[in-house]
Formats: C-alpha cells, structure tokens, sequence
C-alpha cells in the first residue's frame, strides 16, 4: 500500500521519524514539485475514469489544442 501524506515541516519530522523505526514501513520524502506534478496525474486519470463512465461529458481535441 501506498498513502502520499502532506504534513507541515516543522511536524514531518516526528512523524518520519516513527514510522522509519517500524521495519515493515519504508519512507521516501518527494519535492513539492513532484507531489503536485502526482495530484495532477492522479486528477486527470480520475476525470478520465468519469468520462468513460458517462458521467462526465469529453472535450474535442480540437478545442482542447486551441486553448493551448
């Protein structure tokens, strides 16, 4: 199981540290940048997973590369 947690810096530390000391957990500390670059991956595949469902309504390529 993977959990990705945002906890405040000067609070991290204690929790790091405890869960560095259970043998079954490993930790790996991620950049700002590359937790958000995962919160917008994990969006767009939840957007993609309504559309395919129905539930959400898909955009023309065309228009989406006119925006940009």
């Amino acid at each position: 199981m993977k959990i990705l947690l945002d906890i405040e810096d000067n609070q991290g530390l204690h929790l790091i540290e405890l869960l560095k000391s259970m043998p079954h957990v490993r930790t790996t500390t991620i950049t700002d940048a590359k937790a958000s670059a995962l919160k917008e991956v994990r969006e767009a595949v939840n957007e993609l997973k309504e559309v395919l469902d129905g539930r959400k309504e898909s955009r023309n390529a065309d228009d989406f590369l006119n925006e940009l």
